[in-house]
């Protein structure tokens, strides 16, 4: 049988994609995400015995959300009841809150609410489903995309469990592949195709744990290669690449991922892996990723990471800042790359930011007293008649040009805040910093 034959009078090409038609139906078919519904999960057991409390599912696209609740559906006992925030509005969740109240006073039948892409829901939407939520009239059941802690009411979140799905594993796709390859009734079982070991683990690797990806992928591929002179089809990983274009990258520059990216380019700069710091870079480049951010970001970790253990670090990361403006992607990645790697090379020092917070701190929280009178501006006419600049030292006037006199509000006198560290250029500081602290220690 060809794969454009017809199935029950409807063609190949007519059917529901791969991926919809796979949907598991119990947990026994789920695959993935064994930390919350393995065997003897707390997740699994709930559903199982149908005492579902409200729960929201956060994980990144094709990870399983929709399919689980779907296989809630079909186990509970309870209404089940689906609404998209894509399309639905506060009319929608009275009208599901009122049919609720119903169907518990005159059934006795319990509500289950699954909200898909919870996160697209304003607070006014929110909040117009909390009530029937906290009084426990309805089960409330969300998946996200999104960091629920970001987009989800605070007052939600504290009724709801919240379940974390990661992306698949590469064997959990291989396998959900090889059961469509074998299934004959909604897979691709009963089609004279062979797809080999590479060409599963190419699907695996391109569709980021992406089953969707994966699977529709595998039907645009199989779907895509001429059959041999027996009718067999046997994609090739070229066929693979070309279907699905390129590695799905799980990236949002507005959400989680964001956050998530940009917390580990900058700690593994800090933590001088120039390997995996540029392994952040790329993935950022190739997601579409503001790239003047990106260059910002670089400079602010050469002033608070390397500071003056390297103080060229800070230069290299402003003329990667520049190259950008001036050449623009793709080749301002070479710029940006070198500055990445040199600011990760660098000697690190904190000492500057802790200078300059302890400093703040101090200003925000302590006397700090006035301007000692010789260090104020003495130019305007008939101010040193009030002490202004009376008693200043010039420092031009001394030997190695300095002289002690006190520069610190006297509240303050003493007071040491940049403490070099023994990194890089900052032990040649610290050598000089004692000398000069030595020389203009007050008298």
């Amino acid at each position: 049988m060809d794969i454009f034959d017809s199935v029950n009078g409807d063609s190949f090409a007519k059917a529901q994609p791969l991926a919809a038609r796979m949907r598991p139906e119990t947990l026994a078919d789920y695959v993935g995400q064994s930390k919350i519904v393995g065997e003897k999960s707390l997740l699994r057991n709930a559903i199982e015995e149908d005492r579902l409390g409200s729960l929201i599912l956060y994980g990144p696209p094709g990870s399983g959300k929709t399919t689980l609740a779907q296989i809630i559906a079909k186990t509970t006992a309870a209404e089940f009841v689906k609404l998209s925030a894509v399309s639905a509005g506060i009319g929608d969740i009275k009208r599901v809150v009122e049919e609720a109240k119903d169907r518990l006073r005159f059934y006795e039948r319990r509500t289950i609410l699954f909200i898909d892409e919870i996160h697209r829901f304003n607070k006014s939407q929110q909040d117009a489903l909390l009530p029937a939520v906290e009084s426990g009239l309805v089960t409330f059941i969300g998946a996200t995309t999104e960091n629920p802690f970001f987009e989800v009411n605070k007052a939600l979140i504290s009724r709801a469990r919240i379940y974390p799905l990661e992306p698949l594993a590469r064997e959990d796709i291989v396998e959900i592949l090889r059961r469509a390859l074998a299934d004959a009734e909604r897979g691709l079982g009963s089609y004279r195709v062979e797809v080999g070991e590479d060409v599963l683990a190419a699907l695996a690797e391109l569709s980021g744990g992406d089953a969707r990806v994966a699977l529709n992928g595998l039907e645009m591929a199989v779907s895509s290669t001429p059959g041999d002179e027996n009718g067999v089809r046997r994609p090739t990983v070229a066929a693979v690449e070309e279907s699905l274009q390129k590695k799905q990258v799980r990236y949002d520059k507005g959400g989680d991922a964001h956050y998530d990216v940009v917390s580990a380019f900058i700690k593994s700069m800090r933590g001088s892996d120039p390997d995996a710091a540029i392994h952040w870079l790329a993935r950022m480049i190739e997601a579409g990723e503001d790239m003047e951010f990106v260059a910002r970001r670089i400079m602010i970790c050469a002033a608070e990471d390397v500071g003056l253990a390297d103080p060229n670090a800070l230069t290299v990361a402003a003329a990667a800042f520049q190259a950008l403006r001036a050449i623009g992607l793709p080749e301002a990645r070479i710029p940006l790359a070198e500055a990445v790697i040199y600011v990760a090379l660098a000697p690190k020092s904190n000492a500057v930011i802790v200078a300059i917070d302890e400093a703040l701190n101090d200003v925000r929280k302590k006397n700090i007293g006035e301007v000692p009178p010789h260090l104020r501006d003495a130019h305007h006419k008939g101010v040193k008649a009030l002490g202004h600049g009376v008693g200043y030292r010039y420092p031009h006037d001394f030997a190695n040009n300095m002289v002690a006199q006190a520069y610190l509000p006297a509240p303050l006198a003493g007071k040491v805040y940049y403490r070099p560290s023994g990194n890089g250029r900052e032990v040649r500081i610290a050598e000089w910093l004692e000398k000069i602290r030595k020389e203009l220690k007050p008298e």
